[in-house]
């Protein structure tokens, strides 16, 4: 690995944490272990990482209430819930946080690091998107900056949101297939990626919201369509 990837590791079972920093740090990856959300939270004000990899029941700040926190600071750093539960609505409120990914106790080191590196390339190793703005409607869309503007008003997008985005203005007023998305974005195809999609793609929905004339709609059984009366690419 040519950069070391800096890795905030927060993971209240002492044994576990130091098994997979150690196996990270073997890997190539710089890893820091903190074993309550408060001390890990306390490191990512400080410090920089470009990914998280966090443990949903902790004491004094719990995996979701740091993911909010670490939003707050930073929309886009990748945000992998390492956890016991495997419940349905614990996993989507992951992925309504902006988690990446979610992997339940036990899991094997070199399914999480796959993972890892899956997210990495797609973060970091995408080229720039051919074009850089899309006018739709009253909406500037600027896919370099990942914003949404409208008047005065603008907003900042992750990078999930961005990515998304992207590829239903690509293929505006078609149909933007399920499956080939959640390769391009999520890299596996399975259940709780596609409910993660989901997530994303409310949230989008909110986005436009600004202009009656844009909308996404399901396409049963295939995947969306973003309809926009017109639209302009400036690259």
């Amino acid at each position: 690995m040519e950069t070391k990837m800096h890795i905030l590791l927060c993971e209240d079972e002492e044994s576990l944490g130091m098994l997979v920093r150690e196996y990270l740090q073997a890997k190539g990856y710089d890893a820091e272990l903190f074993l309550d959300g408060e001390s890990g939270l306390q490191a990512f004000q400080s410090g920089k990482y470009d990914m998280c990899l966090l443990d949903v029941m902790m004491p004094k700040m719990d995996g979701f209430a740091l993911a909010k926190e670490i939003r707050a600071i930073n929309s886009e750093v990748p945000i992998i819930f390492l956890t016991a539960k495997n419940l349905k609505d614990d996993i989507l409120e992951g992925f309504k946080l902006g988690a990446d990914d979610y992997l339940t106790k036990p899991f094997s080191m070199d399914e999480l690091v796959y993972r890892m590196e899956a997210i990495l390339r797609r973060v970091k190793g995408k080229g720039q998107a051919k074009v850089a703005r899309y006018i739709m409607g009253k909406l500037v869309f600027d896919t370099q900056r990942q914003t949404l503007t409208i008047g005065d008003k603008q907003t900042k997008l992750t990078t999930k949101e961005s990515e998304l985005l992207s590829l239903l203005c690509a293929n505006a007023n078609q149909v933007l297939q399920g499956d080939m998305a959640l390769k391009a974005i999520w890299v596996v195809d399975n259940y709780f990626n596609a409910r993660s999609m989901d997530v994303y793609i409310t949230k989008l929905r909110k986005h436009l919201r600004e202009d009656p004339t844009i909308e996404i709609n399901n396409v049963h059984g295939k995947g969306y369509r973003l309809i926009v009366p017109n639209m302009i690419e400036e690259v």
